[in-house]
């Protein structure tokens, strides 16, 4: 009894830290595809775990979907099994560094990453990325918590015709401690499913609507 809740743990956890690397050979492939919303997995050639992309569409701004990104606070309410989140320090309106934790069921410790997060715009095209980097060492490791060293996030928001923009989201995440490869790629979906459902509910909110940054120029 045991040891099937700790596999059922882990088969949580690894859904809420879906993997995926930027260096890639395999082709994707569709995992699912509900509410508007589509799921691929690919192999990549320098890691067991699979990546994920999500992808949406959605007729909004871009600067809309980047205030809800940038809106850290929130995270508990949309990100999936998002437990704690908060900015550790604002460079500028551009870049900041935050904390999040990743809550996990009993008896696998809850995990938690610090990232740097930097937004830019092509100004030929509009579309508009949104890095995230791992800067683990840069507080201490927090009691309770498995401490991820290796996360690569990546928002990537395409303008289209009639006001939409793709929304294509992947993330590279090493969820460390004991959780096998073969786990992750098995249950892995959920985690970027759910957030990108639930972002494309939020990110129409009056608040996010009426965002407008600088530094991001909306398409004509």
């Amino acid at each position: 009894m045991q040891i099937e809740k700790r596999f059922i743990s882990l088969l949580i956890l690894a859904s809420c830290l879906a993997t995926t690397s930027f260096d890639v050979d395999g082709e994707w492939k569709l995992k699912k595809y509900e509410k508007g919303v589509a799921v691929y997995n690919r192999e990549i050639n320098s890691s067991l775990i699979k990546e994920l992309k999500a992808v949406t569409q959605i007729r909004t701004s871009l600067s809309s979907i980047i205030m809800l990104l940038n809106d850290r606070e929130t995270y508990p309410q949309w990100v999936y099994k998002c437990g704690n989140s908060k900015v550790l320090k604002k460079i500028n309106e551009a870049e900041g560094i935050y904390y999040q934790t990743v809550v996990a069921p009993w008896p696998v410790d809850g995990r938690d990453f610090v990232v740097d997060v930097k937004v830019v715009q092509d100004p030929k095209t509009k579309v508009v990325k949104q890095y995230s980097t791992c800067i683990p060492q840069y507080i201490p490791v927090v009691p309770g918590h498995v401490r991820i060293t290796e996360f690569d996030a990546l928002w990537t928001l395409t303008p289209l015709k009639n006001g939409l923009v793709n929304c294509e989201y992947q993330l590279l995440v090493n969820p460390g401690g004991n959780v096998p490869a073969w786990i992750v790629n098995m249950a892995a979906i959920d985690g970027p499913f759910e957030t990108t459902v639930n972002l494309r509910d939020w990110v129409l909110k009056e608040k996010y609507q009426k965002a407008k940054y600088p530094f991001i120029v909306e398409p004509e």
